[in-house]
């Protein structure tokens, strides 16, 4: 059993026309946790208290469709997804914030800094895919293997009864058995997810997201493949990610002047719930340099 005390607050924001949940803890500049699929705020429960133990305002949203922010049949596409962001930031009274990202979430952070440089102060990517190495792996037969979720995810109502059947069963296996660490996710984690992915309307939510990517997602007008990033990031990567391959990491110095990239091989996707203390370390070793 997880035993968990919040030291965090709940609140809700009103931004880009929809109601979005969000937790918070800590005073200082701001930091905006991004969650990927199928999470929710709940997976940065081990970074929020020590950010903002470190001198942070720490906000974790949950997206636009997850958990308990509003689930409306539109608005999943990439652009609508960032200025749920941007108004998130600007509903805070800030300016720019450090913008944290895993997974989906970690997609749209590379977008956001791209497309929002003045209001992006730092960028932390963790197993989140960069726009052009994803681009140029999609093009192999090996991340395509990796990747034929999205293709299963284009059909209509399939995935939601796959993944939604028995309290969404299949979210909570998924989650375990494509950890390294399999500790970190006991079954009590495992329950809050799936009570989460459960909620009405959240799975076809989520998935939408993936649906508004076109067939081929590498050619999306949504996507900014002809940007860069200007401010100083830092990309972490569990090197047994079975989704996406760790060569998504290598040549990004062209788009990216400002990079670091820290792996850590012994876990797998969920790399700041597997192994959180050396992630934390990560962050905070970044944050202190460029603060530095």
């Amino acid at each position: 059993m997880t035993i968990e005390t919040e030291t965090w607050r709940h609140r809700d924001i009103i931004t880009n026309g929809i109601r979005m949940h969000y937790v918070t803890q800590g005073e200082g500049p701001l930091i905006v946790l991004l969650h990927g699929f199928p999470e929710f705020w709940y997976s940065w429960r081990i970074q929020i208290p020590f950010l903002a133990d470190l001198g942070y305002t720490v906000v974790a949203p949950d997206l636009r469709g997850y958990n308990d922010s509003d689930k409306p049949r539109t608005g999943y596409t990439v652009s609508t997804l960032l200025r749920d962001i941007v108004g998130l930031i600007k509903g805070l009274e800030r300016d720019k914030a450090v913008i944290v990202g895993h997974d989906w979430g970690g997609a749209l952070a590379w977008q956001f800094a791209i497309r929002y440089p003045q209001m992006t102060e730092k960028l932390i990517g963790l197993n989140a895919p960069p726009p052009w190495t994803f681009a140029r792996e999609m093009g192999t037969l090996k991340q395509m293997r990796k990747s034929w979720y999205i293709f299963f995810f284009q059909l209509p109502w399939l995935p939601e009864l796959a993944l939604g059947r028995n309290h969404a069963e299949a979210i909570g296996r998924m989650l375990y058995s494509s950890a390294v660490q399999k500790a970190a996710f006991p079954p009590d984690v495992l329950e809050r997810y799936r009570d989460a992915m459960s909620k009405p309307g959240v799975l076809t939510a989520a998935i939408n997201y993936y649906r508004k990517l076109p067939r081929w997602p590498i050619r999306s007008k949504q996507v900014s493949l002809s940007g860069t990033v200007s401010a100083p990031t830092l990309l972490i990567w569990g090197e047994q990610d079975i989704a996406l391959g760790i060569e998504m990491t290598h040549g990004l110095e062209q788009w990216v002047p400002d990079i670091e990239v820290k792996y850590l091989p012994d876990s797998g996707h969920w790399v700041q719930q597997e192994k959180p203390e050396q992630v934390n370390q990560f962050i905070a070793e970044f944050l202190r340099k460029q603060e530095g």
